[in-house]
């Protein structure tokens, strides 16, 4: 009628086994979510980075419409 103590222990240890698998997978995906984000992060900021440049090297180039006294 009711499992025998060895029986019960297989099924703690798979439960165990689920439950571990079940956590190294969130684990995983917020590891993943970390690493995308880190990647959208530096490809943003190299952008704004080169934006800037840009911007300044066309500021030195480029005369600057005010007339000089």
């Amino acid at each position: 009628m009711f499992p025998s103590l060895k029986e019960m222990t297989q099924y703690s240890n798979i439960l165990k086994f689920f439950f571990i698998l079940l956590l190294m997978t969130n684990c995983t995906g917020c590891a993943v979510v970390a690493v995308a984000d880190a990647a959208v992060t530096v490809v943003a900021t190299s952008a704004k980075v080169v934006a800037k440049t840009v911007e300044t090297a066309v500021d030195f180039v480029t005369p600057s419409s005010k007339k000089e006294n």
